[in-house]
């Protein structure tokens, strides 16, 4: 686990050239995209779900695309459970 100083340190490389919230929140999609491994399994709601990939959506922000058999959700990249997935720091 990062300490805080660790994750500030990131957030600031992140968000180094970003000049607005959506800038921000460009770069951290960018940065999650770029280092996290998926797909992964996570369990949402109790159910097992597979995350295939992590999407930017307008008046969602960060989102995990989880499926399941036929079925396909986003869910927030925050809202999903520990412990994170390789590449999550």
């Amino acid at each position: 686990m990062l300490s805080t100083s660790e994750l500030d340190t990131l957030a600031q490389q992140a968000v180094v050239d970003a000049y607005n919230e959506y800038e921000q929140l460009s770069a951290f999609h960018a940065v999650i995209e770029d280092h996290l491994i998926v797909p992964f399994q996570t369990t949402i709601l109790g159910v097992e779900a597979t995350v295939t990939k992590i999407d930017l959506l307008p008046g969602s922000g960060i989102v995990a695309i989880c499926t399941r058999e036929k079925h396909i959700r986003a869910v927030g990249i925050l809202d999903l459970p520990t412990p994170p997935p390789t590449g999550a720091e």
